[in-house]
Order: C-alpha cells, then sequence, then structure tokens
C-alpha cells in the first residue's frame, strides 16, 4: 500500500504536482507507518523558524534581486571585457567571468542566463562566434558561480548538513576558479583556432570601467572581509550587504526609486525565498521521518556488499548526485538528499566540507545535463532555440565540466587547503 503511494506521489510530482506538497506528503506517510505523531513536522518548522544562520538567505537573496535591476550587469561585462577582451577567446571569458560573478551574487543560473544572455550572446555571434559554441558557452556558464560567497546553496547545505558556512565559503574558492577556468581555457584555444579578431588592451578603457564598477565589484570580497575578520556572522553580512547595494543602487546610480521599485522588487525576492522555505518546513519533516527509520543506516547497509572502497562510493555519488541535479532545482536537491548522504559519507570518511564542494558541483552540472537540465530550458526559451540544438551546444562544456568534477572529487587537498588555514 505505501508502495503504491509513494510511486503515485512521484508520478504526481513529475506530472506537476507541487513539490512540497509531494515531501510533505512522504514524510506523513512515512511518520504513520513509524506510529510517530505528525506533531513532528510542526516541531520541525518552529525549529526552522529560531535559525538565526537562515535570515541570511531571504537578504542575500533581496541583494541579488536589487543588483539584477539596471546596469550592474551592463558594467561587470564592460570591466570584464577591458580586462580580458584582449585574449584570444577574450569574449568568451568575459561570459564566463561575469555570469560566475552574478550567479554568485544572485543565487540563481536561471536569472544570470536571462540577465546576461540578451547582452552576451549577441555579442558573441557578432564577433563570429560559432552559434553552437556560444550557446554552449552562455549555457553552461549560468550555473558557474555556485562556490564563491554569497552563494546561498553554500548558506542551505551548511544549514542542513550542519557544517561550517565559513568553511564552506573558503573551500569553494579554488574548486570554482577551476570550473571557471577550465572553459575559459578551451575559449582560448577556440578563438585562437578560429583566429578572431582581438581589441588591443586599453588601459584608458580599463580603468574607466574598473570606476563604472568600482561600487559593485568589490562585494564578494566585502562579505568575505566581514565573515572571516570577525567583525560579522554570515547574517549579519547578508543585512550589511543588503544595506550597501540600497545606497548604490539608489543614492550612487539613481537606478532604483525608494518608492516605486522596492516594493516590487522586495514581492518578486520573496516570492523565491518563500518556495523555498516552504520546501525546507517540509523537508525537515521528512528528514524526522528518514532519521526515526534508520533510513541513512539500512542505504548503508545496503551499500556495504555493492560498494567497499571510498573511491566506489564516490563514484557512485556523483552519477547519483548529476541525476539530482539534472532532476530537481538546487534548493530542493539540498533540503531532500543532504540529510541521506551526509551519514553514508562519515562512513566512508569523507570531510563533510569536502562533501560539500562536491555536492554543490555536481547539482552546477547537472542543471546543464540531457535531457531535462533546468538551464537547458531556460535558455533554449531565452535565445529561442531547440532544446536539441543546446544538448548538441552544451556537450563539450559538459565534458570539460565533468573532468573538472573528478579534479574536485578525487583531490580533497583542492577544497580542504584553504579551510585548512583557518584556526579550528
Amino acid at each position: 500500500m505505501i508502495l503504491t503511494m509513494i510511486i503515485l506521489l512521484i508520478v504526481l510530482i513529475i506530472l506537476g504536482l507541487p513539490l512540497f506538497i509531494g515531501i510533505l506528503a512522504a514524510a506523513m506517510m512515512g511518520l504513520y507507518v513509524s506510529q510517530v505523531h505528525f506533531a513532528a513536522i510542526p516541531i520541525e518548522i518552529f525549529r526552522l523558524a529560531n535559525a538565526p544562520v537562515l535570515l541570511a538567505i531571504p537578504l542575500f537573496t533581496f541583494a541579488g534581486y536589487l543588483l539584477s535591476e539596471g546596469g550592474t550587469s551592463t558594467r561587470l561585462v564592460r570591466f570584464s571585457r577591458s580586462l580580458f577582451g584582449w585574449i584570444p577567446g577574450g569574449l568568451g571569458i568575459v561570459a564566463l567571468v561575469s555570469c560566475a560573478f552574478f550567479t554568485a551574487i544572485t543565487g540563481a543560473t536561471g536569472i544570470t542566463i536571462i540577465a546576461l544572455g540578451g547582452l552576451l550572446f549577441p555579442a558573441l555571434i557578432s564577433e563570429k562566434y560559432e552559434e553552437n559554441f556560444s550557446l554552449g558557452l552562455m549555457t553552461t556558464s549560468g550555473s558557474l558561480g555556485l562556490h564563491f560567497p554569497p552563494s546561498l546553496p553554500i548558506i542551505l547545505y551548511g544549514f542542513v548538513s550542519g557544517t561550517s558556512i565559513e568553511r564552506l565559503f573558503m573551500a569553494g574558492l579554488l574548486p570554482g576558479i577551476l570550473m571557471v577556468g577550465f572553459p575559459c581555457l578551451f575559449s582560448v584555444y577556440m578563438g585562437k583556432k578560429w583566429k578572431l579578431e582581438r581589441p588591443s588592451f586599453s588601459a584608458q578603457e580599463f580603468f574607466s570601467a574598473l570606476k563604472g564598477a568600482a561600487w559593485e565589484l568589490p562585494i564578494p570580497l566585502f562579505i568575505i572581509a566581514a565573515i572571516y575578520s570577525g567583525s560579522s556572522t554570515a547574517t549579519e553580512a547578508a543585512a550589511l550587504t543588503v544595506a550597501y547595494v540600497l545606497f548604490v543602487k539608489i543614492f550612487i546610480f539613481h537606478e532604483l526609486s525608494l518608492f516605486n521599485d522596492l516594493p516590487r522588487i522586495m514581492k518578486e525576492s520573496m516570492k523565491m525565498v518563500g518556495g523555498i522555505m516552504i520546501i525546507l518546513g517540509a523537508a525537515l519533516g521528512f528528514t524526522n521521518y528518514l532519521v526515526d527509520a534508520f533510513i541513512p543506516m539500512k542505504v548503508l547497509k545496503l551499500m556495504e556488499g555493492m560498494v567497499e572502497t571510498k573511491i566506489g562510493f564516490l563514484l557512485i555519488l556523483n552519477l547519483f548526485l548529476l541525476l539530482v541535479g539534472c532532476m530537481m532545482d538546487i534548493f530542493s536537491a539540498i533540503l531532500v538528499v543532504v540529510p541521506l548522504i551526509v551519514p553514508l559519507a562519515s562512513q566512508f570518511r569523507i570531510d563533510p566540507v569536502h562533501l560539500g564542494v562536491i555536492f554543490l558541483a555536481n547539482l552546477g552540472i547537472g542543471y546543464n545535463t540531457p535531457p531535462v537540465g533546468l538551464n537547458l530550458f531556460i535558455a533554449s526559451s531565452r535565445f529561442d532555440r531547440p532544446i536539441i540544438q543546446l544538448y548538441k551546444a552544451t556537450l563539450p562544456f559538459l565534458l570539460l565540466l565533468l573532468l573538472t568534477l573528478l579534479f574536485i572529487t578525487y583531490w580533497p587537498a583542492l577544497s580542504l587547503f584553504l579551510p585548512g588555514l583557518l584556526k579550528p
């Protein structure tokens, strides 16, 4: 009976049932079978409401939505172009770096593709980059900033897993640079192959672009400095970021109206936060059932006969997370899957900080993985191209990112070197 209901729920979710309803229903069925009172669900939601670190999510989301308004994207692209435009394939590097930065500060890959796609895709085509190359680059670049502060997925992963958010921020820097760096090298290679024209470096243009973006470029550095200097927590840094962005947008660039634009942006950003929080509340109830039913331990026992080595476990983990990232958005995946994999990973002595970096890398790549990666459909709609063309266009970049994933997975020092410099 229960198995039939679970299968029915999965089918309904695929057909469009809101994810939080499916998760909540699964939690209630599990608690009923385990003879645990349904009061466990509101208790978990109350615990969620009292978690101070979660205040950082709506604040950073609001800051990201503020930055997506006005000319921030144009200023970032101009600065990146003045810095990298002279390199072979330089405009491709500009697109990758700009999108990674924008994703980091907005926390959403879809916003990046929509906001920067209309600016960068026509520019790539006009400078004689092949269409499929340009499509693949713009599609995959939307999820390259997930490892950089103030990434919302990092904050959420830290909360759900109980891992230090500060250490996760540090751990993501080198893997994040590698994930941006490999596609950049590919762009350089293709630029040389196609013998594309490129402007010479102009110090005057560089300093002019730097001046234009000087108020927004240091935001991630301010956040890192505030957190690691000990002067503020992640939540306090998020509040300071909102205040700073509001000041810049309203009083420096005059791009936002305090009374006309602010209510609309607050409403839009809180829609996203509300969706995350509803899923989180349902997921915590589901987690309560998983713990009470010893599901992680049962899965571990099942795997003991199948996987005996750490390398084997990591390989299966990557395949599983790529599938999850392809099927679910990153916030839902963190909430549902992390409670399952953390106990399993600890049995194989995988550092929880390293596990977090692996987790985010897989889910970011999953966004671009056929047949149903979310970025593929967003890009198909944004650039008005068939989804089959997007599959073909993203393949070279997908292979590069999978190669990067191997480095991140099997070279733990890449993730753990910088956190190791922090005081215990």
